[in-house]
């Protein structure tokens, strides 16, 4: 990795994030010497390269910089000299979303990016991509950190270390950083005085505080968050709906949750909601679309050389920040703390040694130093072992294309009604999902074939995207 003229590479270069990470470089400049970036799409998303491509020209340029950006469609021209590469990208783009999202609904079930059948389809189309990017890195740029902020990110961070090979890997995600400004905004403490430690997996984690004086100050959180009479806000987390937990549970607990915890904690009220959304034609998929045809409108604009106030809309936000400040700390031996899947390595004493987890940890120029945690209360082992079970399981489905592990993993997800239901759902998605699950194309054949209803239903709900 060269100290003196960084290349970085952004696969997914074409997201309406784009803006936001060459804004957290440019916040960077003092620490990151970079000669080039370069942003990286497919065929599918070359209009939207051009556009933000553009955008990040202008960004640079008005902060005075020498920066050479750069568009492309080659990924392994891109690779080329690589120090560091990012990746953004959504295998199949919003429309895959939406179908994530809408078809579980039309049957009741959840639909969610990153969560129950939609988070593990989305696994599906990621993983293979995932591996095969670390095929090119292996042969191009051997050296090269790889940042991995595309959801569902754990699982997509799991398969890139333990399945490519590839532990020069950090993989992170944006609810940390919403959960710290909470406590920081609830305690009246700045945020730099406060002491966090976060453990458990992708938007599946729970965490602690203690302030400078050494006070651990999570149990009055609880109260001040989740307490009776309290008006709970997780602003930051604009995908999901903002549920009240059970605070007696929460309490009992001991741990500040993850907002994802909502759809654990209290599926019942968080379905319903989901099922109102998508009756009205407003599952957050067809939400965000309609968010990013607007950004992009004013990315256009030949005068904007700044990320606009309109991208914190999108959901999100933070991520690419969060993913320079990475990039800064291992590029300079910051030790950054900082919230990042990484290797378990024991950190977590309830979760397998080599799996990855999301924890809390100093980000140094050899990699994570994972904060130990240790075992977790019985409350939160139990499901939290259920959860990584279930990801090993994608995991392995995800790479063999193997069937039998996609309906297990289902059926495990606490998410998914087993039975019958479990078995429709997959099917209906692998149809409807097709061009981008290579791995599952004789049983996706199969289907076809002698599951007539299973086809017209999908391309029936689906006329009315």
């Amino acid at each position: 990795m060269s100290k003196e003229a960084l290349k970085i590479v952004t696969i997914g270069g074409g997201s309406s994030y784009t803006p936001e990470l060459i804004e957290g470089y440019i916040k960077r400049k003092d620490q990151l010497p970079i000669k080039e970036i370069v942003l990286v799409d497919i065929e599918a998303g070359k209009e939207k390269l051009e556009i933000v491509g553009e955008m990040a020209k202008r960004m640079v340029k008005a902060a005075g910089l020498d920066w050479k950006v750069e568009l492309t469609l080659d990924r392994k021209a891109a690779l080329q000299g690589a120090d560091f590469v990012t990746t953004q990208f959504r295998v199949g783009l919003l429309d895959a979303r939406v179908k994530d999202e809408r078809i579980p609904l039309s049957h009741g079930v959840l639909g969610q990016e990153t969560n129950g059948a939609g988070g593990m389809f989305k696994a599906f189309r990621t993983i293979p991509v995932i591996l095969d990017i670390i095929k090119d890195m292996k042969e191009i740029c051997p050296d090269a950190w790889l940042v991995n902020f595309t959801n569902p990110a754990g699982m997509v961070t799991e398969a890139a270390i333990k399945h490519g090979g590839w532990k020069k890997t950090v993989g992170l995600c944006n609810v940390p950083i919403g959960h710290c400004s909470t406590a920081s905004e609830k305690l009246g403490i700045p945020e730099e005085e406060l002491f966090f430690k976060f453990a458990g997996i992708n938007h599946f984690h729970w965490h602690r505080v203690w302030d400078k004086t050494g006070k651990e100050r999570t149990a009055e959180l609880i109260d001040l968050i989740y307490g009776p009479n309290q008006s709970e806000e997780d602003s930051h987390l604009k995908n999901i709906h903002n549920a009240p937990f059970h605070y007696e549970q929460i309490k009992d607990l001991g741990l500040l949750p993850c907002g994802y915890h909502r759809y654990y904690y209290i599926e019942d009220e968080m379905l319903n909601h989901s099922i109102e959304e998508f009756e009205k034609g407003e599952t957050r998929a067809q939400v965000v679309k309609e968010t990013e045809a607007r950004l992009f409108e004013l990315y256009k604009d030949p005068q904007l050389d700044h990320k606009p106030d309109e991208l914190s809309q999108r959901g999100g936000t933070h991520y690419s920040d969060a993913a320079c400040e990475i990039i800064a700390s291992i590029q300079n031996d910051k030790r950054t703390d900082m919230v990042v899947s990484t290797e378990n390595n024991g950190t977590i004493t309830d979760l397998p040694y080599d799996s990855i987890v999301e924890v809390s940890g100093a980000v140094t120029a050899h990699g994570v130093e994972p904060y130990n945690w240790g075992a977790f209360p019985p409350a939160a082992r139990g499901i939290i072992q259920n959860m990584k079970a279930m990801e090993e399981t994608v995991i392995r489905a995800a790479i063999d294309g193997d069937y039998g592990a996609a309906l297990q993993a289902f059926t495990i997800n606490p998410l998914v009604p087993g039975g019958t239901i479990a078995k429709t759902l997959l099917d209906e998605m692998l149809y409807a999902h097709k061009y981008y699950l290579p791995q599952f194309a004789e049983k996706i054949k199969e289907i076809e074939k002698n599951q007539p209803e299973t086809v017209n239903y999908v391309d029936e709900l689906m006329k009315s995207n």
